[in-house]
């Protein structure tokens, strides 16, 4: 019998594939992530340009639960809405696998920014990655690739 093997289908922020969609318009290109997914069904996933949030736009954080921007406005709202988006765009069991992007105020796995805009991390998730969880997706962090 010729049966043609399943391929792993894995969701991906699309920054790590060289996408620029980074707040300043670059990217998080990540080799690792790239060649662990040559073989697998990927799907490219930024919550942010789903929500038509502009490149470049502030720089964003997580301030006692909120998305503030670095000039301390409340940005919280477009956030949500962003992960609200993505979330109806994708039915998350129908992932084998989920790797997000580091530290980010909406894909941060491990660690986020602390909301002081000085470089510190603290344990948490971003809105994107905790909702993920929160369905019962396997979220891992690109980091963990090298």
């Amino acid at each position: 019998m010729n049966q043609q093997a399943v391929k792993m289908k894995v969701l991906v922020s699309a920054c790590i594939m060289g996408e620029n969609c980074k707040y300043n318009g670059k990217n998080n290109r990540n080799d690792a992530v790239i060649a662990f997914l040559k073989d697998k069904e990927v799907v490219r996933i930024c919550p942010e340009l789903l929500a038509g949030m502009p490149i470049p736009r502030p720089c964003a954080e997580l301030v006692n639960g909120v998305v503030t921007d670095d000039s301390g406005r409340n940005v919280d709202a477009a956030y949500r809405r962003a992960v609200e988006l993505a979330m109806s765009g994708i039915r998350p069991e129908e992932f084998d696998l989920v790797i997000l992007q580091s530290r980010s105020p909406t894909c941060g796995v491990n660690q986020i920014y602390d909301g002081s805009f000085t470089g510190r991390l603290v344990p948490g998730q971003g809105l994107f990655a905790k909702a993920l969880m929160e369905r019962g997706c396997k979220v891992v962090d690109a980091e963990a690739f090298g």
